[in-house]
């Protein structure tokens, strides 16, 4: 079973989280409290980078929609970095493409340059 790495990089109300690994149900919860931490302390702006995510399921799609949905509610925006392979494969699938704004992988170095504006 490959683990799953969370790196969260904060800026002001605006936060980068890379994720590393698998997302699944026995992963979830490692990626939920860092979200969760980030919507309570006020973060509008998230980007989450799925570059070097190796898997995803269900259960970890749902979270991704959930975190949308939280950060909207409090007037912000969340976008996906680096989608691609079975992300890129469930979200269309699921008809879910357009609900999240993407990006393809940018360079390392410049990912938290990439940021959206505090909202």
């Amino acid at each position: 079973m490959v683990e799953l790495v969370v790196e969260v990089e904060r800026s002001g109300s605006a936060a980068l989280v890379r994720i590393m690994g698998d997302l699944d149900k026995t992963t979830v919860p490692q990626l939920q409290r860092p979200l969760r931490d980030l919507i309570t302390d006020g973060c509008t702006s998230l980007v989450i980078d799925t570059t070097e995510l190796a898997f995803c399921d269900s259960s970890g799609l749902w979270l991704l929609l959930q975190t949308q949905q939280q950060i909207r509610q409090q007037g912000g925006a969340m976008r996906l970095d680096g989608v691609h392979g079975v992300l890129r494969r469930i979200l269309e699938i699921t008809g879910l493409s357009a609900a999240f704004p993407a990006e393809e992988a940018v360079p390392h170095n410049l990912r938290s340059r990439r940021l959206p504006p505090p909202v």
